[in-house]
């Protein structure tokens, strides 16, 4: 790099100074570090904190059978298989965990990659062609956008979760041309559920291709946890699959399942499969884990709920604006940036982490706060967190 390149660069970025600004205020939310384990209290600066900002829905992240598993792992295979899938970096345990990631979802095959934001990165381009169409929820998550963005294909976009904008959409595009309509399963900021029985139904009158996000509905939406295709009744008929490790399965990585020749497809033309180191043997090993004791213990997933209508109600009740949810990933619309910086603040100050949505993410006038519950936080958890809200809503003037 030449002195000319690098002055060039450092004027672009010297201009960037939002985090600055923030931080000079003390309300800089972002980065803050944990001193523990995740678990439904953790440690930050020696204090003890309840945590609501966790996607680890069913508590798994410190369960000790998955820590004994990925120790084991260790001790068989190491830390790492230098390598990608597609060269030297299988082994028997990744095929062990396709296997039984394809069971879990009801698909034929399964393949697991490095993250779930790989997955989206490297199967969302994989399939459609200049003269093809991939066809988005405006609210689809940041992966999902940015693997459209390397494809050559027509990229169109309908209104969240509106069913009149998908079909117009659909009525837009060339009926012989395939086209892949991706979206999340639950919304990860909304936390409300797509449309899948009408997504599908419009899918099939109009010859499109359906792919489901599940990273945040396995352990939490269907039988065991098994999904969104699950919950509503439609696995056959939902053509991919996807899912993250890094929730409820109390890892690292993602996979995607659907019929054997799809995933041969992706297995010799999915980018971030190919070129990317595969996932660590313990990583693959903790999933196995959490995929057992998800099928156990039933009673995580009942509770999981119980609490998330509970905090529903009482945050309802309270005042709080929850928008359209209907899962444990609940919404606190705040609707106002420095409010919501404020509010973080302030609730991390009495002991309870939670985290803000700010824009650019969304509109300023949508910012909000994502209060998530755990199937392994108590009722009596969720009563100290509700009331530091009230008293902190109550003071900045947001209910």
């Amino acid at each position: 790099m030449t002195g000319s390149q690098k002055n060039l660069l450092v004027l672009r970025t010297e201009k960037y100074t939002e985090p600055q600004d923030i931080k000079a205020t003390g309300l800089y939310p972002y980065f803050r570090v944990i001193e523990s384990d995740q678990d439904t209290e953790v440690i930050i600066n020696g204090k003890k904190v309840l945590m609501f900002g966790s996607n680890s829905y069913l508590g798994l992240t410190n369960h000790p059978k998955i820590k004994e598993a990925a120790k084991a792992a260790i001790d068989k295979y190491g830390t790492g298989c230098a390598g990608s899938r597609f060269l030297n970096g299988t082994v028997d345990l990744h095929i062990e965990l396709e296997r039984q990631l394809a069971d879990f979802v009801g698909k034929e095959v399964a393949i697991a990659y490095s993250t779930g934001f790989q997955v989206n990165l490297g199967v969302v381009p994989a399939f459609t062609g200049r003269d093809d169409y991939i066809i988005l929820d405006e609210l689809d998550h940041a992966s999902i956008i940015e693997g459209s963005r390397l494809s050559f294909s027509k990229v169109l976009k309908y209104r969240h979760n509106d069913m009149d904008s998908l079909e117009k959409t659909l009525q837009r595009c060339e009926p012989d041309k395939m086209k892949l309509i991706v979206m999340d399963g639950i919304f990860s900021m909304d936390g409300d559920i797509a449309n899948l029985p009408e997504i599908i139904r419009l899918s099939e009158q109009y010859n499109g291709t359906v792919m489901v996000d599940d990273a945040h509905s396995l352990g939490v939406l269907g039988k065991e946890g098994r999904g969104t295709a699950d919950y509503f009744g439609l696995t056959d008929r939902t053509d991919l699959i996807m899912g993250t490790f890094s929730k409820s399965l109390a890892s690292i990585g993602g996979f995607i399942a659907s019929d054997a020749a799809t995933i041969n497809f992706l297995q010799h033309r999915s980018r971030t499969l190919i070129f990317s180191a595969s996932i660590s043997p313990p990583a693959a090993a903790s999933v196995l884990a959490a995929l057992e004791i998800i099928k156990s213990e039933p009673e995580r997933i009942r509770h999981l709920w119980d609490i998330t209508h509970y905090a529903h109600k009482q945050l309802k009740e309270a005042g709080f604006d929850t928008g359209v949810s209907q899962t444990p990933i609940i919404p606190l619309m705040i609707r106002d940036n420095l409010k919501t910086f404020k509010l973080t603040k302030a609730l991390l100050d009495e002991g309870i982490f939670i985290n803000p949505v700010l824009s650019p993410a969304v509109p300023e006038d949508s910012t909000l706060i994502r209060f998530n519950a755990m199937a392994t936080h108590t009722f009596e958890q969720i009563n100290i967190a509700i009331e530091k809200l009230i008293k902190v809503g109550k003071a900045l003037n947001v209910i």
